[in-house]
């Protein structure tokens, strides 16, 4: 025997091995898709909870982020202009989707799957006559397994299962997936998530490149615990100088010392020689690592920052993780972390669980937009006084977003401050004094005042009469809003109400649109394509009609696509509203985007643009820095239809959306669907 076997046989190494995360990979089963593979075979989202539950960090940062999905609660957009029907019978489902939790409870629960997971899963159960959805109830998403696709790519549906490691004893039962087309079986599953790619029929949480880091961060927590248990921290040589045992002999030594000095956890931290002088005792050498605090240190910092950056997060402070620079000098970069987070990790979350929730919402007749009510990040804030005593008024107006006082309207910026008034939907202004009533009144066009009581002190309105005033404002026969006039010219020419031979089909925000993409093009010619392949494979007609009933072959003009001002609700209400928003709101028309995007060219909002510039991107910028509202996207859906039409709008519009995706011009859209105040610098150029 050489001697390098001699030595290879007389030394025992003991745990030694690495580990690293498992392979996310979909593998065909039995009737189902196992989701996991090797050690966690068929059980990935087991996996992911085990890490959840060993990694503090990573655990913070899905809890922190769950929370901020799920926000505050779910409220119904601009419900004044809803139907009264529609918005009791939603509130009502709101209240009690089952026996037993409020919607926004379910909603916590998905948030929760839908970060951790990467989707979540909802069991809906149709009523008797199957005509309308009567409950949903959450399911735990790794109780769920996908049945094999068919020959279309669809999934007829899910197995379930209590627990996967056993499914002798919890045996699989399928349930259908949701199907508005086939309401045969009373229980659907509708499991929804986020694209992940290479994946066919799971979606993959969004930090999946962080698990390696996270899983460092459990054994290194295991270490330092196994050490305080084991009281045999470091690696040590343990070499026994009285002869060579056999084989048997030298395991049964090696099984001994792992009983006595380790834990099972960390079993084996030695290495264990054996020599043929009997003349010695055994030795034990420690195996010392030169400054191995300061390495594990540096260890922490790196793990803590790349499961951080895993999860894109540009501040642990969001999550409830200190960090050595403190709050108090950091507040600023706190707010922006927070709005970064808000709108490019948790918000895409947040439209999506909407998204699904109102296929429920429309499957019921209750369809309506609805919005989170934003958990509120940490911030400093300081009282009025403190503003007060130490900022000028012009420097505390550009702190809230307003444009400094123009000595000329000094008067009508003073009028915010004391109050207004709402009649049938026109805020008419109220004022301290009868002077500045009375001079309100002469820009107006008419003369004189009258007073109106509110909270016990009286006020002074413009007008002898608050009829009078009401009517000025309604007929704008000389608006206040005078600087305004190329507003209310463009409103005038571009503002459209909606014939009633319009029906909506889509009610979205602006997510993901470019300024350069042609929505409602893309639409019809997708349509004209469908339209097409019909009539060359002899199916129906997208109409009954036929050209000598006045209606051509071309149908070009099948959908309607228009934008919408509108306010988002999430971020609560302004102190003030500037006058471009109010008069964009109150007139409550929709526009074609290309005449959205030529009001860049009209000084429709003059003061707010880059440095003071009278004009600017109105598409993306809205009212301007600080601003609370955002456009939305409606698609209608012209009433050509005599008969029942072979589109699927919903099919034509996800095409649309996704074609949208793939424009090749350089994107700045995302500036779109999100209100200024939401933005970097709140939407000014510079930080404030």
């Amino acid at each position: 025997m050489d001697t390098r076997r001699l030595i290879m046989e007389n030394i025992l190494s003991v745990n030694l091995e690495t580990s690293t995360a498992p392979i996310v990979q979909e593998v065909r089963g039995k009737d189902y898709i196992e989701y996991g593979t090797d050690d966690w075979r068929n059980l990935y989202p087991q996996f992911l909870i085990d890490l959840y539950y060993n990694s503090s960090t990573h655990a913070a940062i899905i809890n922190a982020t769950s929370e901020m999905i799920a926000g505050e609660d779910l409220i119904i957009d601009d419900e004044d202009e809803r139907d009264l029907n529609a918005i009791v019978k939603l509130k009502k489902f709101m209240a009690h989707p089952n026996h037993d939790e409020n919607l926004h409870e379910i909603i916590k629960k998905l948030a929760f799957d839908f970060k951790l997971q990467g989707a979540f899963a909802l069991n809906i159960i149709w009523s008797n006559d199957r005509t309308e959805i009567s409950e949903i109830y959450h399911v735990p998403v790794e109780k769920i397994r996908s049945a094999r696709p068919n020959e279309y790519g669809k999934v007829p549906g899910y197995f379930i299962s209590a627990d996967w490691s056993n499914t002798r004893i919890n045996k699989p039962h399928f349930v259908p997936a949701f199907n508005l087309k086939d309401r045969t079986s009373p229980n659907q599953i509708l499991y929804s998530g986020l694209y992940s790619p290479n994946m066919q029929v799971y979606h993959t949480p969004d930090y999946l490149a962080a698990n390696n880091w996270a899983l460092v961060d459990q054994r290194v927590a295991e270490f330092h615990l196994n050490n305080i248990s084991n009281g045999f921290s470091g690696s040590y040589f343990i070499s026994f100088a009285n002869g060579v045992p056999t084989q048997e002999e030298r395991l049964s030594i090696e099984h001994s010392l792992k009983q006595k000095f380790t834990g099972a956890d960390n079993a084996g931290k030695f290495v264990l020689t054996f020599s043929d002088d009997r003349n010695r005792t055994p030795e034990i050498t420690p195996i010392s690592m030169t400054n191995a605090d300061k390495q594990y240190l540096a260890l922490q910092e790196l793990l803590v920052q790349n499961i951080l950056t895993g999860h894109r997060v540009t501040s642990p402070m969001l999550m409830g993780i200190k960090n050595d620079t403190g709050l108090g000098s950091n507040v600023d970069e706190l707010n922006a972390a927070a709005n970064y987070y808000l709108n490019t990790v948790v918000k895409p979350f947040q439209d999506h669980l909407i998204k699904v929730l109102r296929k429920i919402f429309r499957v019921n007749n209750m369809d309506m937009p609805v919005s989170f009510v934003q958990i509120k990040p940490i911030t400093l804030e300081f009282t009025s006084e403190d503003l007060k005593a130490v900022m000028s008024q012009d420097e505390i107006r550009e702190e809230l977003g307003l444009a400094p006082i123009d000595e000329e309207i000094e008067v009508r910026e003073d009028l915010a401050k004391v109050g207004s008034m709402i009649t049938d939907g026109i805020e008419l202004p109220l004022f301290d004094s009868i002077e500045e009533a009375e001079a309100e009144a002469k820009k107006m066009g008419c003369s004189g005042h009258h007073e109106h009581k509110q909270d016990g002190k009286t006020y002074y309105m413009p007008c002898k009469s608050h009829d009078q005033i009401t009517s000025l404002s309604k007929c704008n026969c000389k608006t206040e809003l005078s600087e305004f006039t190329a507003l209310e010219n463009f409103i005038e020419q571009y503002g459209e109400d909606i014939p009633e031979d319009w029906e909506l089909i889509d009610d979205e925000i602006v997510d993901g649109e470019h300024q350069d993409f042609d929505f409602e093009k893309e639409l019809n010619a997708l349509a004209n394509e469908k339209i097409e392949m019909a009539v060359k494979t002899g199916t129906a007609r997208p109409n009954a009609r036929d050209e000598q009933d006045g209606v051509n072959k071309d149908f070009s003009n099948f959908y309607k696509v228009r934008y919408i001002y509108t306010k988002n609700n999430a971020l609560g209400t302004p102190e003030s509203s500037r006058d471009f928003c109010k008069l964009m709101m109150s007139s409550k028309k929709v526009y074609r985007k290309e005449d959205i995007l030529q009001m860049e060219s009209i000084p429709v909002n003059p003061g707010w643009g880059p440095r003071g510039a009278a004009t600017y991107s109105i598409w993306l910028y809205k009212g301007g820095g600080n601003c609370y509202h955002y456009w939305k996207r409606r698609i209608y859906k012209t009433s050509l239809r005599g008969a029942k039409s072979p589109l699927n709008d919903d099919q034509i519009i996800t095409v649309a959306k996704a074609r949208n995706e793939g424009f090749t011009i350089e994107r700045n859209d995302s500036l779109v669907a999100r209100a200024p105040k939401t933005m970097k610098n709140q939407g000014f150029l510079e930080p404030r």
